[in-house]
């Protein structure tokens, strides 16, 4: 079952569905005039940037589902860059900044202090980017899932160390191009065969829950982050944000990028309850990864001078792959295709 409930809308704009009124409960967090606006104007991120847009979506719903009494702590990384350019924040929430690689540690022990204080109405919310939550905070991070610490910790992806230049991480996927995996050589960009998926790391920890979210399903962001909330214990959210400045993508079309990875395949949408997949965002409309890749500089490299079919391909089967392995397009999670099988159309 997928924790948003899916509205199809007549009318841009507004709150009409089937030219009927949305009840309240059924608006976003973001439609709420009482909304906390937990990051607020001033704050220096890029036009575009989908990790700001993602980290307001996702503490305004937890403030929302925790009577706004939340903490949150942030990893070294562009969101606490552009968000507190000293003196100035843009926060309107206890904030803390820890190093880049130990933002799931001082989580922890944030945690652990509210424990002690006996202050079980307050929550804990750790953040970070791919670079310091897949890479340099990953063994803090899994600590903190083996010890179950009651924190719920959100990863914003956006595939590459932004804000030191656009240097590879382990969420940056192949054959993309980054400073330090150029478009030279007979198999240009990140290399095929390395990074993780930190989802399924997260997985096979067996905390009580984990999912994945993109910023083109803000309504579907919300409503895990409310349903993350309402677990104690460890959780891990990881949500794809693009970045117009190191995907090489106009700053209006954010959101529409997003959409393409998910539909796609190439970024499967789910959750996971104790290790379990229990719920799919499947595919509305099937879309081949070359319309996601095309209007991305870092792959430009795949389609000039020459269209390199092969490596198109190759990509296509990884999506296929995740099609089939989540049930993510008519199907139930775990089904393999066949070696000349293709998902359905």
């Amino acid at each position: 079952m997928s924790a948003a409930q899916q509205v199809k809308f007549y009318q841009v704009g507004s709150f009409a569905a089937g030219n009927r009124l949305l009840g309240p409960e059924l608006r976003s967090d973001q439609a709420d005039p009482a909304r906390s606006n937990a990051l607020t104007c001033g704050h220096r991120a890029c036009q575009g940037c989908g990790e700001a847009l993602g980290a307001r979506y996702v503490l305004d719903a937890a403030q929302r589902a925790a009577g706004g009494k939340v903490i949150a702590v942030n990893a070294t990384g562009c969101l606490e860059v552009f968000s507190t350019p000293y003196p100035e924040t843009s926060w309107q929430l206890p904030w803390l900044h820890s190093l880049f690689g130990n933002a799931p540690a001082v989580a922890a022990g944030v945690a652990a202090a509210l424990r002690v204080k006996g202050r079980t109405d307050v929550r804990v919310v750790g953040q970070g980017g791919d670079g310091g939550t897949v890479d340099i905070g990953l063994g803090c991070l899994s600590g903190m899932f083996e010890r179950n610490d009651d924190v719920l910790y959100v990863c914003y992806d956006n595939e590459a160390y932004m804000n030191t230049g656009v240097q590879r991480s382990g969420a940056t996927p192949p054959t993309a191009r980054t400073a330090t995996t150029q478009a030279v050589g007979a198999e240009p960009g990140a290399p095929f065969g390395q990074g993780k998926s930190l989802p399924l790391i997260a997985m096979a920890h067996e905390i009580p829950y984990v999912a994945t979210a993109t910023v083109a399903g803000l309504r579907d962001l919300e409503a895990k982050v409310h349903r993350a909330m309402e677990v104690r214990g460890a959780r891990y959210l990881h949500v794809l944000v693009p970045c117009p400045l190191g995907w090489g993508t106009a700053s209006r079309d954010t959101v529409r990028i997003a959409r393409l990875a998910e539909q796609s395949g190439l970024f499967p949408v789910f959750e996971a309850v104790d290790g379990e997949v229990t719920g799919v965002t499947p595919i509305r409309r099937k879309v081949p990864v070359e319309d996601y890749l095309r209007p991305q500089k870092r792959y430009a490299h795949l389609f000039e001078p020459e269209v390199r079919t092969d490596v198109v391909a190759r990509l296509q089967r990884t999506a296929d792959r995740n099609i089939a392995r989540f049930g993510l397009y008519g199907g139930p999670p775990g089904r393999r295709l066949g070696e000349h099988e293709e998902a359905s159309p």
